[in-house]
Parts: structure tokens; sequence; C-alpha cells
């Protein structure tokens, strides 16, 4: 097989911010003709329910169904997944679970409030949600750690009623799946996918219940569906393709940060696993590695695509200017694999989870470190989180105003209302005014 070529960028370069841009470029729902079919999709789940349900499932999954009761596994079917799973499977999963769910306590957000010399209240109430819906993939990779990434902050941030949809083709349930679903305390399980489970997830059908907020990756039909029913239904994000940004001061084992980028690469083609160092000869051991490990990996086809179509090899002059490119990426995953990790937190504005140290390899984050591994892409690192136990609270502002403080704030009120122009609202204030 021929040597593979990789992008080979220098910070230094005069046309190096137009081959970054390039590099960087993704829009994952952009095709018209995917959003006229996820379209179809949902006005069909709307207008019909169940029956569009177990249609389009027959359809997209190969399946032989005639009801949606067919379509869903209840608590005794995902609690004999967990029990039929081998000792060292549950063991790590009950690791993993623990983990995340110890994480996850510390964003817990609680109510405050404080009251004013005049005895005015003012505060913050914050509540869960009544019901929100986890996505789960299925067909090419299944993800049991998706489902506890998902689902276990909704839990702890004590979201009463947990939905999960997860396509199986052919008929075929992933058992993992389905006992990270137990022991995450999903409540009802429906074994539907694609554009169609969004569609049943947001408006509701006679079988499966309309959620307040849909999250989980899935493929393009899925973020076209979700972008399309948010303002019924909440989301947690428009998801792209995997990222991981790793900055090397060139004293890492090249073949370690060979296989870090490879732990991308290898979701699919269009993964992006980037390199920055200001060690050239370094960014070249690297090189050599990638093409001496790249023949063993099982997934070889896609992390070559990947590694040729998007990923690149990048020359700074000094760590500073790597954090500048780390600010301006606003990657999914940051490696950084350097002497002093510490030193450069100070200057990173932009990523997504952010791992630290030579022996922090991304894939630890995937599993079991603890915090979530759903992670803003294609750049939204710049203005958004990691999923967690706050995008399953609400908060409800508190307001109980005093005689005396209506009084006299019911002054400023009315000047503001009449600079307006809107008289009832100025009116509202003074009818409370004391005189």
């Amino acid at each position: 097989m021929s040597s593979l070529k990789l992008t080979r960028l220098n910070r230094c370069h005069a046309d190096f911010d137009a081959q970054l841009q390039q590099l960087l470029a993704w829009e994952s729902v952009s095709n018209l003709a995917v959003n006229r079919t996820v379209d179809e999709i949902l006005a069909r789940v709307r207008s019909e329910g169940d029956s569009a349900l177990v249609e389009y499932s027959n359809s997209f999954d190969r399946l032989r169904v005639s009801r949606m009761a067919e379509l869903e596994l209840d608590a005794e079917q995902l609690q004999q997944a967990l029990a039929n799973l081998g000792t060292e499977q549950r063991q790590a999963l009950e690791v993993a679970a623990k983990r995340v769910r110890d994480y996850h306590q510390h964003q817990v957000q609680q109510s405050w409030q404080y009251t004013e010399a005049d005895g005015t209240l003012l505060g913050q109430q914050v509540t869960p949600m009544d019901r929100v819906g986890i996505y789960v993939p299925g067909g090419k990779a299944s993800y049991p750690s998706s489902v506890l990434m998902n689902a276990i902050p909704a839990k702890v941030a004590g979201v009463k009623e947990i939905i999960m949809v997860v396509p199986t083709p052919d008929g075929v349930v992933n058992e993992l799946v389905m006992a990270a679903a137990a022991l995450a305390g999903v409540d009802r399980v429906f074994t539907i996918g694609g554009a169609q489970a969004i569609a049943a997830l947001a408006y509701g059908t006679a079988t499966v219940p309309r959620v307040d907020k849909i999250v989980g990756p899935g493929n393009i039909y899925v973020a076209t569906a979700k972008r399309a029913v948010f303002g019924r239904v909440g989301i947690d994000m428009i998801a792209g393709p995997s990222e991981i940004l790793v900055v090397c001061d060139g004293r890492t084992d090249p073949d370690w940060v060979a296989m870090d980028l490879f732990s991308q690469a290898e979701h699919d083609e269009d993964a992006q696993s980037i390199l920055i160092s200001p060690d050239a000869d370094y960014l070249d051991r690297v090189q050599q590695s990638i093409e001496r490990l790249l023949p063993t990996m099982e997934r070889q086809q896609i992390i070559r695509q990947s590694l040729a179509g998007r990923a690149a090899l990048i020359e700074v002059t000094d760590l500073e200017q790597a954090v500048e490119l780390i600010n301006r990426i606003a990657p999914e995953h940051l490696e950084l694999s350097v002497e002093d990790p510490e030193a450069l937190l100070p200057g990173i504005r932009h990523a997504g989870a952010i791992f630290m140290g030579r022996y922090t390899a991304e894939a630890l984050g995937d599993y079991c470190a603890g915090p979530n591994h759903v992670l803003p892409t294609s750049g939204t690192a710049r203005f958004s989180s990691p999923l967690g136990v706050y995008d399953f609270q609400k908060r409800s502002s508190l307001i109980g105003f005093s005689a005396a403080g209506a009084s006299a704030l019911g002054k400023t009120a009315s000047v503001l209302a009449r600079g307006e122009g809107l008289t009832a609202h100025a009116r509202s204030a003074e009818y409370r005014i004391k005189d």
C-alpha cells in the first residue's frame, strides 16, 4: 500500500491562514437533498405517528414489524442484558458509570435567593426537565459509552423520565448498549432511529411520548432533524465529525501521539486529527510512526482516508504560538502532551475538553475519566460547553416585592415605561406607588 501523504503546514508561511481555514472548513447539515428527505419524514411522523415509525423502521432498518409494541424493549429485557454481561465487561461499565456519576454530581446547580433591606425578595429557582430523549447511534458502530454520558447527567439533574431511541438494523440488538441503559436508569427504550426517531421524540406519537429536550449524536439525517425541530424541543448541539488536536513539545513517544491521532480518525472518514509542535524533527518522527502503525489497525482504511483528507502536522515557533492556534481552532478534544500543561491553561479559552500531560490519552475521556464526552465540534467550543447536568436543569427568576419596594421601584419603572410609550406598563407600576 502506498505511503500516506499528510498535510504539512508551517505557521510562519505566508499562506498559512488560508490553508488552515480550508483544512478546518466543515458544514455537516447543508445538503439540500438530505433536508428535503428529513422534512418529509418529520411531516409524516407528525401526521401519521406510530404507523409512519413502523413503516420507516421496516424500510430503513430492514425490520419486519407490524406494530409499535414490537419496537419497544421493556425494563426486564434491559436488566437481562445487564445480567448477561461477562464479569469483565460489567465491571468496566460499572466503573465508568460510577465515575461519570461522581463527576456530574459536582455540576448540580442549587436554587438561591436573597432579601433586600425593604423586604423585596429576588432569586433563582432551579428545576429539572420533566422528560428528555436520548439518541444512541446504531448501525456502523454501537456506543454504550454514549448511553452513560447522556443519561447519567440527566438522572443526576433529577429528570423524571428518560426515553432512549436506538436503531437496530436487521433487528440486531446490541446487548452492551441495553446493559448501559439499565445501569444508567433509562426508563423506556424504542428501537427506532434516524430522522423518524427525532420526529417521534419532538412531536410525540400514541406510543412514544414527547420530550422536552433531545440529546445524543447521530448521522447527517439525525443532525438535520435535530436542527429542524429545535424550538419545539431543546437540543444539545449539532455535532460534526470527531476532532483531536495534540500539542506536543517533542518529548512524548511518537508512537503514543500517532495512536492518539488514530483514536479520532478511526471514528469515520470525516474525523479530524491535528498535531502541533515547535519541533520539526518530531513531526517527522510522528509521521514515521503513523506509517509504521497504520497497517496494524483494524480500521486502517477509515483512518487512512481521515488522515489523508482532514489531518495536518503543523510546525510553530514555540508553545505560545501553539496556544494561539488552539484558540483559533477551538478543538473538541485537546491534548497538551507537554512537560508543564498547567502553564498553558491560562491562555486557553476555547476547547471542549483539555487532556493534560503525556499520560492522559483522550481515549480515557471517551469512556471512564468522568467528564462528559459529548463535546462541541467544528469550532463551536468558542461558545459552547460539554454536555452536563446544567443542560437538563432550567432556571426560573424569583421576584417578590414588598409594598415599600414596589412603591420605590415603581417610580423607576414608570419613567422607563412612559419613555417607551407603554402606558399600561407605567400605570400598572404606578398603582402600587404610595403617595
